[in-house]
């Protein structure tokens, strides 16, 4: 079971001010290392993780092992580049499967 704890887990430059705001935080750009540190989250109880969305594609395996859980959420987030729509797409993805249609479309 979650505790409610959050963590993000990406760059350094991206991640680093979400320590001022009480979520732990992990500057790791290494997809390996970053699987890894989601496993080690979600066996501890951790009930959200953002990862930057330039990490996120190299974790789509660990992600997808977790997207049938109700615990950890797994939340893309843009990193400090800037937005890739990973973070919609997957929204948009979430919401259609809960809904099921896509209530977000622009058209």
């Amino acid at each position: 079971m979650a505790n409610g704890k959050c963590a993000v887990i990406g760059d350094r430059d991206s991640v680093l001010l979400f320590r001022a705001v009480g979520i732990e935080v992990f500057a790791e750009t290494d997809g390996e290392r970053a699987n890894q540190i989601m496993h080690r989250l979600a066996r501890t109880g951790y009930a959200v993780i953002y990862v930057t969305e330039s990490l996120y594609p190299h974790c789509a395996e660990t992600i997808a092992e977790f997207s049938t859980e109700a615990y950890p959420a797994i939340i893309p987030i843009p990193d400090a580049l800037g937005s890739k729509g990973i973070g919609m797409k997957s929204l948009k993805e979430n919401v259609e499967k809960a809904v099921g249609v896509d209530i977000l479309s622009n058209s």
